[in-house]
């Protein structure tokens, strides 16, 4: 197959962004941003740069507050030191021909009071706790248990709407060339959609579409600031990754497509397997149609992806783009490699989270020619 036949490589149009091809560089936590202040830095710039042969990258999730922090070394978009440092980031990948995308994240309850201003107790739709979820305060301290949240009273949630707005203002400083809102995984957003995490009796809980109103919010805050084409969304349907669940998600994932739909938005990403990659059991194909049925925009399919599973997906209408994980890791000339049908070099999950330019900036990539 030349690499004009091959779909994966060919340009598309995502909102008003031209994309060289459909090969999406999913957002990645690697907890190395320059301390203290989770500053990104010149090392961080280099990892991005590598990988700008993608048709997009989309940034480590990147917390929209102090009070949005859940894990050490993670960077942050809310102090003028960071917009700066990200604004070396976002030169570095333009320099190279890439785009770059800013993925917005508060975490909730996915947090402990060591890593929140004045030691606060974390904060979500309810009080409820996140069994088996984990996170880590320090280098030194290994995964912890995550603690019981206290619930946001619900004239705090305009206060926290108003976060992500003033994120998705730092980023268009910083340079970026849109946004997406991370709505999945668990985090906040995700808590107050889904129903096992949301169990309020006010506007913003019981049903669907109250469980909408904070994201809904959020959307219409960041569309404040950036156009709706340059907005994506990253939501996981199915995903049980930080104690997730929901009755229905057929409805309430197909419902809030709808809204986005007709909020104009560019995309969603879906995430289509368990945190893990793991999908023994296939894509969840009814809440696929559910998302797809309803989206004039681009939907993007996220989840242990090969090349092979991405072509055929693509060319059955199943999803426009494809976001890599680990392989985006392993492979900073990924497109490249899709390109000349080259061999992917493995990741080593060791070097995930953490550390210096091992594992991060020292993979290889293929010989010229």
């Amino acid at each position: 197959m030349s690499a004009t036949d091959d779909i994966l490589c060919q340009t598309y149009q995502l909102g008003d962004l031209t994309l060289p091809n459909r090969i999406v560089m999913a957002p990645l936590t690697r907890s190395r941003a320059g301390q203290p202040g989770d500053v990104p830095t010149a090392l961080n710039a280099e990892y991005y740069a590598q990988r700008a042969g993608m048709g997009l990258i989309i940034s480590e999730a990147t917390q929209v507050s102090p009070q949005g922090k859940g894990y050490a070394f993670t960077p942050g978009i809310h102090s003028s030191e960071q917009v700066a440092g990200w604004r070396g980031v976002t030169e570095a990948v333009h320099r190279a021909g890439g785009r770059i995308h800013a993925q917005l994240w508060h975490v909730g309850r996915i947090s402990r009071p060591e890593l929140q201003p004045g030691g606060a107790q974390p904060v979500a739709p309810s009080a409820l706790k996140p069994e088996g979820a984990m996170t880590f305060i320090s280098a030194e301290s290994g995964m912890v248990e995550v603690l019981e949240p206290r619930a946001l009273r619900s004239d705090e949630i305009p206060g926290v709407v108003e976060q992500y707005r003033q994120g998705a203002e730092n980023a268009k400083a910083a340079g970026f060339d849109g946004v997406e809102i991370h709505c999945a995984n668990g985090y906040l957003i995700d808590q107050f959609l889904r129903s096992g995490s949301n169990q309020r009796s006010d506007e913003y809980g019981g049903s669907l579409e109250n469980r909408l109103r904070f994201p809904l919010m959020v959307v219409e805050a960041v569309k404040q600031v950036w156009p709706a084409g340059r907005i994506g969304v990253r939501v996981s349907p199915t995903g049980s990754f930080n104690d997730m669940r929901d009755e229905d998600p057929v409805a309430t994932f197909g419902a809030f497509a709808r809204a986005l739909d007709e909020a104009g938005i560019a995309y969603i990403e879906v995430v289509e397997d368990s945190f893990q990659g793991n999908h023994a059991n296939g894509r969840p194909e009814e809440v696929v149609d559910a998302i797809r049925c309803v989206l004039s925009g681009t939907y993007i399919g996220n989840g242990a992806y090969n090349a092979e599973e991405a072509r055929a997906r693509i060319s059955d209408g199943r999803c426009d783009l494809v976001s890599f994980g680990r392989p985006a890791i392993a492979n900073p000339d990924l497109a490249e490699r899709v390109r000349r049908n080259a061999p992917w070099n493995e990741w080593d999950e060791q070097t995930f989270y953490g550390g210096d330019e091992r594992g991060y900036t020292d993979y290889p990539p293929l010989a010229s020619g």
